[in-house]
């Protein structure tokens, strides 16, 4: 029976434009209704892995998203003293392993890409130039299934085991994610606006253009975000083969989602934020987000209060219609000076 960590948190957001569509503007979604400015899981995936606070506690266990690897094993090759020729070639055979080469007529170093996003833990990428030095030194770039498994060995990669991996071209060592993140939400309804705004060249003396040097429009929005984030306890260590790991792995994603915001816009609006409430759940039942406490969008002045109250009584009511949904739960409540962000670290990674 697999455990289960459950974090639901409400983070306020100024006006803001964390997380843009094609068009540039704040990305949106319906529910119950009304317009919600949304954070996409890809955005919030990225910007918590990439953060200090991941990067820090999980130094060396953390995996590298890229198309390309190949570069860095040809480069490696070259560092050893390997001819060109030989190091571009048997490159572009073990690149292989993680991806199919990409094809640009004319340039054959275009081959040392991949053509998708291949997420290669540092294990990995040290066995793959390995096995290029050998294949270089063999003068051979066949490479048999015996290379693959060399490659593909045990890793303890955190981002691989939260978030999961496909490879196309070695299914075998595909990797089913361990976390499971919502877009989040905001709690309240929300009409997107536009800042239209000016720049002035310095050196313009408006002798003969008083005008500006360029005029532009940018969306924002505010609001308080609902994020949820379910993690498969029993698949992560599962995952990475070390319970103690995943334990760390788990309070680094937790703090992460209570203090990092995504990137997007920050030197316009300097969108930095902390969750004002975090409710964190563990037990073998079935999980549940609890976002249609949401669903009548909360419109009060004191918004973050409103909303962390409706999700203590949505949990209630779970609890009183299906039974008890967690053997035990922590919340931390800024507002209310209830709780801390260790309390909760604590309880997660225990």
């Amino acid at each position: 029976m697999s455990e289960f960590i459950q974090l639901h948190l409400l983070t306020n957001y100024a006006p803001s434009n964390l997380n843009r569509d094609d068009l540039g503007r704040p990305k949106t979604a319906k529910m119950g209704g009304v317009d919600r400015l949304r954070i996409s899981s890809q955005s919030l995936k990225r910007a918590w892995r990439t953060s200090d606070v991941f990067q820090d506690s999980l130094a060396g266990h953390i995996g590298t998203r890229t198309k390309k690897i190949g570069i860095e094993i040809f480069e490696h090759l070259i560092a050893k003293g390997i001819t060109e020729d030989t190091a571009l070639k048997t490159a572009i055979a073990v690149v292989g392993i993680f991806g199919k080469n990409k094809s640009e007529k004319g340039n054959p170093k275009a081959e040392l890409e991949i053509e998708q996003l291949s997420h290669i833990t540092p294990s990995e990428i040290e066995a793959a130039k390995e096995l290029a030095v050998k294949k270089a030194g063999e003068g051979s770039v066949e490479i048999s299934k015996a290379d693959i498994e060399l490659v593909h060995k045990d890793a303890e990669a955190v981002d691989v085991a939260l978030f999961g991996r496909m490879l196309a071209s070695s299914p075998k060592y595909n990797v089913e994610a361990a976390a499971q993140v919502a877009h989040a939400l905001t709690v309240n309804r929300v009409a997107v606006e536009d800042d239209y705004f000016t720049a002035v060249d310095d050196l313009n003396t408006n002798e003969e253009d008083a005008g500006s040097a360029h005029i532009g429009e940018s969306g924002f929005g505010s609001g308080v975000f609902y994020t949820y984030v379910c993690i498969n306890k029993t698949l992560l260590i599962e995952n990475l083969g070390n319970a103690e790991l995943a334990n760390k792995a788990i309070k680094a994603l937790t703090e992460a989602a209570a203090i990092v915001a995504p990137s997007g816009k920050q030197n316009s609006f300097a969108s930095r934020a902390r969750a004002l409430y975090v409710m964190a759940e563990k037990g073998t039942q079935q999980p549940r987000q609890l976002s249609s406490a949401f669903l009548k969008p909360v419109d009060d002045a004191d918004m973050a209060v409103k909303a962390a109250g409706r999700l203590e009584i949505l949990r209630g009511k779970m609890e009183q219609a299906y039974g008890k949904c967690a053997d035990g739960f922590k919340i931390m409540d800024v507002e209310k000076g209830e709780g801390t962000l260790k309390e909760i670290l604590d309880f997660v990674g225990a």
